[in-house]
């Protein structure tokens, strides 16, 4: 008879609930029993603890063996729970006794079946977790690298099965180090990525698209562009990240997190981090785009959290696609349920879409003409409705480039760089914060009126425009944030009347 728990953790959305890995050992006819709601991957870790367990010496303990999950409604996945079970038959046996005190460690790793311990998938929101709870962790050596940046909590890298002795203070060959003795130290910034090769004075010609991109920068805004192949859309968003500040310590952690989360490279975290930039292809899924499938994986929406979703093509996506998009750009989160499983994902993105002005992206030219029939061109514009329309801020049509703007070397010497609007743009997001607390594109109703309301001109200029134009509530408080981002970007407190004309050129009337 024996009886060992050892701390671990699951995974459900961005949270990571406490397991307790209850191990009994009883008396009668051999059994290894895994209980506590476990997916088919964790049922399997039975033969892969019991191989490892034998490569490495120890006696696999004869007997009943349950090993209990708890809690036992919670849905538990994935190979991270083989070494706390390991440790736990080792602990109930009376073959290992750590001096770490087992109530306040956490265990995890996947286990080889010559006893090698492997990387675990999400570990660095199990880490935020137990910092916060002021637990320690045992982790895969080869794991110790992401979760550096993690504060607060003490990490022990491990390579393999038998290095479980050595946690008594007993000599092990190979034995791993903590984290802080191997230079793996958390909460230190890992070296900074370089500084991207695009540059915003590259575009050439298109100088009220460069002027919407700095202000789009500026505010937080979503920006949609309407020109024809060519006309440099694409080149402009790709430049936009260049423009952002770079990520604080907080929403690094919270994208790394997400990353993590969704499997996907890890981004460099830490202070200091740029801002990720996701480009999806127009044929995603409504799973790929907002999040779900049969794991309930964060979508594009979440991985662009913090940075730039780009939307090439728009009118191409599925209209499904595009209408879940109008939830995350009011409120910044995405709800995903199934029918027995529901997660919350942050998704404070900001939206970048190109289109076409027609299906052959000739509408408006003189050479060569365009040749769609107007229905055509009317239904391909449709593929966009009106309220989502509605909830993009910055409205652009772009005209062909002229060859002599791109043969010209003086205005490109002119424009501005990459590094001089990140300037400008981190000086205006400063004021925002000063003011309200965060950038003017997340401002709600009321503080619009707050904070963003123009001198007596403005506001006649936007009633004659509303009257004319047909502008919803909604998109003129988007109109004054963005005449706010405007005046933020000239290190003025009023919102004069040109702020809301230049507000008001950039979006399309009805």
């Amino acid at each position: 008879m024996g009886f060992a728990q050892i701390l671990s953790r699951a995974e459900q959305g961005l949270t990571a609930p406490l397991v307790r890995v209850e191990v009994h050992l009883g008396s009668g006819l051999p059994t290894f029993n895994i209980v506590g709601l476990a997916a088919p991957v964790v049922r399997e870790s039975r033969e892969r603890v019991r191989a490892a367990l034998a490569h490495c010496g120890f006696a696999f303990p004869a007997g009943r063996i349950t090993v209990n999950l708890a809690p036992a409604d919670l849905p538990k996945e994935g190979g991270r729970f083989d070494l706390p079970i390991a440790l736990g038959i080792l602990v109930a046996s009376n073959q290992v006794r750590p001096d770490c005190d087992l109530q306040v460690t956490e265990f995890y790793g996947e286990l080889g079946l010559t006893g090698e311990l492997k990387s675990v998938a999400g570990l660095l929101l199990a880490a935020l977790h137990a910092a916060r709870d002021g637990h320690s962790l045992v982790v895969p050596r080869v794991d110790l690298p992401q979760l550096r940046i993690v504060e607060g909590c003490t990490l022990r890298g491990i390579g393999h099965l038998a290095e479980l002795a050595g946690l008594d203070g007993s000599p092990v060959a190979g034995s791993g180090p903590c984290a802080g003795e191997s230079g793996e130290s958390p909460g230190h910034d890992p070296p900074r990525c370089a500084a991207p090769s695009l540059d915003l004075s590259d575009v050439r010609g298109q100088w009220q698209a460069r002027r919407a991109l700095l202000i789009a920068a500026a505010g937080g805004h979503a920006l949609l562009m309407c020109g024809p192949p060519g006309s440099g859309k694409s080149m402009l968003a790709q430049r936009l990240p260049g423009l952002l500040p770079a990520l604080s310590r907080e929403e690094s952690l919270e994208v790394a997190a997400i990353a993590a989360v969704a499997r996907t490279a890890a981004p460099v975290a830490g202070q200091g981090a740029a801002r990720p930039f996701r480009a999806p292809h127009h044929t995603a899924s409504a799973h790929a785009i907002v999040g779900g499938g049969v794991a309930v994986r964060p979508g594009e929406v979440s991985l662009a959290h913090h940075g730039v979703l780009f939307l090439d093509e728009l009118p191409e996506f599925d209209r499904r696609v595009l209408e879940a998009l109008r939830e995350p750009l009011e409120s910044g989160l995405v709800s995903v349920v199934r029918a027995n499983q529901r997660a919350q994902y942050p998704a404070r993105f900001q939206l970048v879409a190109a289109m076409n002005p027609c299906p052959c992206g000739r509408a408006g030219q003189v050479r060569p003409r365009c040749e769609c029939p107007a229905p055509k061109v009317q239904h391909y514009r449709a593929r966009i409705s009106g309220p989502l329309l509605d909830r993009i801020d910055l409205q652009l049509t772009l005209p062909v480039v002229e060859a002599q703007a791109i043969d010209d070397a003086a205005p490109a010497a002119e424009a501005l760089t990459t590094a001089q609007a990140r300037e400008l743009v981190c000086a205006a997001r400063a004021r925002q914060q000063q003011r309200q607390g965060c950038c003017n594109a997340r401002l709600g109703p009321a503080e619009t009126l707050l904070h963003c309301r123009a001198e007596p001109a403005g506001m006649q200029l936007l009633r004659l425009a509303v009257e004319k134009q047909g502008h919803s509530a909604r998109a003129q408080h988007r109109i004054l944030r963005v005449a706010r981002s405007i005046a933020d970007l000239d290190s003025r407190d009023a919102v004069i009347a040109n702020d809301v004309a230049e507000a008001l050129a950039m979006r399309w009337e009805r």
